[in-house]
């Protein structure tokens, strides 16, 4: 029988139970972890917490954790601490990809400004070292690893590759350290403090590596295929920001190989001014139509599949399974 856990299909009802109790405490937990007097902050730091969220990273640390016991001391912190570092980095992203919403509402830089903004993401972040301290040293060492590699993910895609990179292959490091290493990073804690049996905090590390990959470059997909409505976010607004995205780097590749001229021309438009809505309305329909979007789309199945294999190392089981349905459905997302 179907599961009521979001976005992991046919999960084991027992496990499924388990999991959605500790996430509605997670939810409390965040809530309690930004409260403070401060009257500004109070509302800054909800903010984007209000607005939702899929929980992605919550809900891979208790399934990590269910490899152990899922009632571990600090299980229920890892997860909190996960969340407040995706939600401080969000703050952050915003700025810097001058975002006009996320999650369906209106961002945090559109109105208080980028220095609140800002300001705010570093609030979260010094919350989330604080609860990192309460969990264990390993966990300090682990959530300061996965900030410095967050940083440097965001730097590196804001400078962008050097003449001698491999366009592709820097864009995969980028999405490696600014997805990639957060999912890790649950996985591992996730495994670790549950007392899950040696070697699976590596396994979890590992998957998580692979499938924070494949769940942005299905956020690359969603980026051209939804609107505003579905997934809280403007469609084409990476376009805007001269963000590469994995479409936009095969239109590029095929351009420079093959010089179509539909590939000349997606490519020119990109280069132009895009501040005008319905100029890139334009673009992204012909984005949508172009092979591009499907090539990046098999991409992330292929490497979802990847994500699969390592899990395959696991037990076979009810939380070998559910991990692999939340692998699934990470990719097949229409939001």
């Amino acid at each position: 029988m179907p599961s009521t856990l979001p976005g992991v299909p046919d999960i084991d009802d027992e496990l499924a139970t388990s999991i959605v109790e500790r996430l509605g405490t997670i939810e409390g937990r965040l809530r309690d972890s930004v409260a403070t007097s401060d009257d500004m902050v109070r509302w800054t730091a909800r903010h984007l917490m209000d607005a939702g969220g899929k929980r992605v990273r919550p809900m891979l640390v208790l399934l990590a954790a269910s490899l152990g016991d899922i009632d571990a001391e600090g299980v229920v912190d890892a997860a909190v601490l996960v969340e407040l570092t995706h939600l401080a980095s969000l703050y952050h992203d915003d700025v810097m990809d001058s975002a006009p919403t996320r999650r369906g509402t209106e961002s945090a830089h559109s109105l208080w400004g980028n220095n609140v903004a800002i300001l705010t993401g570093d609030f979260l972040f010094a919350r989330a070292s604080a609860l990192s301290a309460s969990i264990s040293v390993d966990a300090v060492r682990l959530h300061s690893e996965t900030f410095e590699r967050l940083c440097l993910g965001q730097l590196h895609e804001t400078v962008g590759p050097t003449e001698s990179d491999d366009r592709f292959e820097h864009y995969i490091s980028v999405l490696s350290d600014k997805t990639a290493s957060l999912l890790a990073l649950a996985g591992e804690l996730g495994a670790s403090l549950s007392g899950a049996p040696e070697g699976t905090a590596d396994i979890m590390r590992r998957y998580g590596e692979k499938v924070g990959v494949a769940f942005q470059l299905a956020d690359d997909v969603l980026d051209l295929e939804s609107d505003a409505a579905t997934s809280g976010k403007t469609p084409g607004i990476d376009l805007r920001e001269g963000v590469p995205t994995m479409p936009t780097l095969l239109v590029r590749r095929r351009a420079a190989e093959e010089k179509d001229e539909r590939s000349l021309d997606i490519v020119r438009r990109l280069e132009g001014d895009l501040s005008d809505d319905d100029v890139l309305a334009e673009v992204v329909e012909l984005l949508r139509a172009d092979p591009a979007l499907e090539e990046t789309r098999a991409l992330a199945q292929r490497t979802a599949d990847e994500a699969v294999a390592v899990l395959e190392e696991l037990p076979a089981g009810s939380v070998r399974d559910a991990l692999i349905g939340f692998t699934r459905s990470l990719v097949q997302r229409r939001r």
